[in-house]
């Protein structure tokens, strides 16, 4: 028995993840670029890259988020990364929540696997990567916001388009590789190795060969972003700006406006100086001929109540 998604959608094979670069980008923005300062273009990027939802109309939202920003609480974003096709309402084959604490200077990472068996408000059980086709962006962070019992704050959503043009924009990235392993034509030796965009979209695809599977590619997934959001803090090349900026007003939409983002800058940057990654354990199981990924209660709990500690701790 297919779920609705499934009979809806013939499955393709899909091309995997050119969406990593517009989180990149979008992260480039928010941890440390200097670009705010120096071009008046950025604004002109962030005003193309806006795409507020309908909550965010909501009086009662505006103060909750201007309360937020002033108290400097912490803030929850979730990052989407979306295969949209011609004729195909798309999936969220990628879900990461960043959880930005300025008073303790440091980031939750988790992620949480395309796979996961949730209870989608207005639909039932189904994997949480079919929220998106039911619903967009919106159900996407209902569903986020129930499964974790937490607010979402922003949502950036990234297309399949921007990774190998994100990661050649920042000269590459530097990751610490923990087994060898060939992909896409590369070989990956243990180690330190410095990752070029063809070779970073390599990395990351890899999963069959990795023992832990989806996990493991999770687990790449963030090393990228974590080198990367480094390397942009530290981004001073001025010469590829405008490079920089189409390929982000290309790539990305977000509810985050022009003035948040500053805000971001200014007064989150430093959380990058902690960034802690956390992953969701579970198994995979079949329910009728469709394979789930299932997280008992008990490890959403322990996820649950670690994200709640985070936000609170000053």
């Amino acid at each position: 028995m297919k779920s609705r998604v499934e009979k809806n959608h013939s499955v393709k094979k899909r091309k995997w993840p050119y969406w990593l670069g517009g989180f990149l980008l979008l992260l480039l923005i928010i941890v440390g670029s200097v670009l705010f300062y120096i071009y008046d273009k950025v604004g002109d990027t962030a005003e193309t890259m806006h795409e507020p939802l309908t909550r965010d109309d909501n009086p009662e939202r505006k103060q909750e988020l201007e309360k937020a920003f002033d108290g400097k609480e912490t803030l929850n974003i979730l990052l989407l990364g979306v295969d949209e096709r011609e004729n195909d309402d798309g999936r969220s084959d990628t879900m990461i929540l960043l959880s930005v604490n300025p008073n303790i200077n440091g980031i939750k990472m988790l992620s949480i696997p395309r796979d996961t068996r949730v209870t989608i408000p207005g639909e039932g059980e189904d994997k949480i990567n079919h929220a998106y086709a039911f619903g967009g962006v919106e159900l996407s962070i209902e569903t986020v916001e129930e499964m974790l019992d937490l607010p979402v704050h922003f949502y950036a959503k990234v297309n399949m388009e921007g990774f190998q043009q994100g990661i050649e924009a920042l000269d590459g990235v530097t990751v610490s590789n923990e087994r060898a392993f060939s992909q896409g034509g590369y070989d990956f030796p243990a180690g330190e190795i410095h990752l070029n965009g063809d070779e970073a979209l390599s990395y990351i695809r890899m999963r069959k060969g990795d023992p832990r599977g989806d996990i493991g590619r999770n687990e790449r997934q963030r090393t990228v972003i974590q080198a990367a959001i480094n390397k942009a803090a530290s981004f001073s090349s001025v010469t590829k700006v405008n490079g920089i900026l189409d390929i982000i007003g290309d790539n990305v939409k977000t509810d985050l406006n022009f003035e948040q983002m500053r805000t971001l800058f200014t007064d989150y940057r430093q959380a990058r100086e902690s960034i802690d990654s956390m992953e969701l354990s579970g198994s995979g199981q079949y329910i009728g001929d469709i394979w789930y990924y299932i997280v008992s209660e008990d490890e959403l709990n322990r996820v649950k109540n670690e994200l709640s500690t985070h936000m609170e701790a000053r």
